[in-house]
């Protein structure tokens, strides 16, 4: 654990519901769509991201309505981006990907589509930056044509490499003035973005300009394997409560997103692991 513990976070009640919480379905990966969608709405959850691999098989239009009809708000559809290559090609087959998920967020009912911009090692990162802007600039018009916006996730720096050049919510919110589309806005993702000294002022940037759309929640523990280690909230050092104060106070009302990629906990007893979900939820988020 952290030496700064939530418990020390400034003193914002938490969520006297759970009206706001929606839940990835990444993160209780063992389970089945259906599985998630029945156990999620047992437990009072009210929202529901689905990740493309628990689509597998699906037909979007069919499982946004179980989904629907099960009292739940298909939230949004990760994911997207993945823009950088050096081969002319792969960007090519990149661009047609992003359309595709496009569609299937449209057919889902889902409102938003996850961005992970993406990038290559093999070239220098501001040429990966570029890509993720033509990339973006490309399918833009299929998004306003299918009525989905586009989420920009800044991830930590230490995916730099490979999964996404823009590491901070500064570049991600230049990215969207840059491109100025009402149909452009930014992800932000407490395990990515909690270490950043400027976060609560890029917040505040995104909120003023309409562009901050998405809440993704959990928390961080030492020492950690970043990529599959992230933890229930109030387990970690993550001030949750505080970056929520700066969402909602830059007036973000959406949903609080639970997102946890976790080996440990997908090989725990899920239903078990959803009332702990819940729990940390209402205590430290």
């Amino acid at each position: 654990m952290c030496a700064a513990h939530a418990n020390v976070q400034p003193n914002i009640a938490p969520p006297p519901d759970l009206s706001r919480l929606c839940i990835h379905t990444v993160t209780t990966r063992p389970w089945s769509l259906d599985e998630a969608i029945a156990h999620y709405a047992l437990a009072g959850v009210s929202g529901i991201t689905v990740w493309r691999d628990a689509l597998a098989g699906d037909e979007p239009r069919a499982a946004g309505q179980r989904i629907r009809d099960a009292g739940l708000a298909p939230v949004s559809l990760c994911r997207g981006g993945f823009f950088p290559a050096r081969a002319a090609g792969d960007r090519a087959a990149a661009i047609d990907d992003n359309r595709r998920a496009i569609d299937v967020a449209a057919a889902l009912g889902a409102p938003l589509l996850v961005l992970v911009p993406g990038a290559d090692p093999g070239q220098p990162l501001d040429v990966s930056r570029g890509q993720i802007r033509e990339g973006i600039e490309a399918v833009l018009p299929h998004a306003l044509a299918a009525g989905v916006r586009l989420g920009v996730e800044p991830l930590h720096p230490m995916y730099a490499a490979t999964r996404s050049a823009i590491n901070t919510l500064r570049q991600a919110n230049e990215l969207c003035e840059a491109l100025d589309s009402p149909w452009l806005g930014a992800v932000v993702d407490v395990y990515h973005l909690w270490w950043d000294p400027d976060l609560g002022r890029e917040i505040a940037r995104a909120g003023a300009a309409g562009r901050l759309w998405a809440f993704h929640i959990s928390d961080w523990v030492t020492p950690t394997d970043i990529l599959t280690d992230r933890a229930l909230m109030g387990e970690g050092c993550i001030p949750i409560r505080q970056i929520r104060g700066w969402m909602e106070r830059a007036g973000f009302d959406g949903y609080h997103e639970v997102e946890i990629f976790s080996t440990r906990r997908w090989t725990q007893e899920q239903r078990a692991y959803l009332r702990e979900i819940v729990a940390a939820y209402l205590a430290h988020s």
